[in-house]
């Protein structure tokens, strides 16, 4: 019994606690994304440490491109033509990017925004855990990154 009432104490508290997302945080989404962390929908989680891709989001009005780029040491990336178109649907009190190539639809469910951090939810209920990326600039040599 006493388990029961932790669990729906905890339940009602992450309920709460879910972000409120609006039209106007989807801007946050531009720019360059990496990969924290993945939770995996039993708890379990698997945690990045340099990654040697970024996912670069670039949208307005709600349509748009992510594209998967590669940082290198002086602070520029390396892209391909390969990207996924990205609409951002509101439905109820939930907001979701779907996703389409030539090949594939699928979508994700955006949980949280903010100007450092992004967490998106698959349908297989993997949550992805990223923080705002910046350009590098190992090479020191003056010349400034974009």
């Amino acid at each position: 019994m006493k388990n029961t009432f932790m669990i729906l104490v905890l339940s009602l508290f992450f309920v709460g606690c879910k972000q409120e997302i609006k039209p106007t945080d989807i801007a946050k989404l531009n720019g360059y994304w990496e990969i924290e962390k993945v939770v995996f929908d039993k708890g379990e989680q698997k945690d990045y440490g340099m990654n040697e891709s970024f996912d670069y989001f670039d949208i307005k009005n709600n349509k748009g491109i992510r594209k998967k780029v590669m940082p290198q040491f002086d602070g520029t990336f390396l892209t391909s033509d390969s990207f996924e178109n990205v609409s951002v649907r509101f439905k109820d009190d939930q907001v979701f990017l779907d996703y389409k190539t030539d090949y594939a639809k699928w979508s994700e469910e955006l949980i949280s925004i903010s100007d450092k951090e992004l967490v998106l939810k698959n349908q297989q209920k993997k949550e992805y855990h990223y923080k705002k990326a910046e350009p590098i600039n190992l090479l020191n040599d003056g010349k400034k990154t974009k």
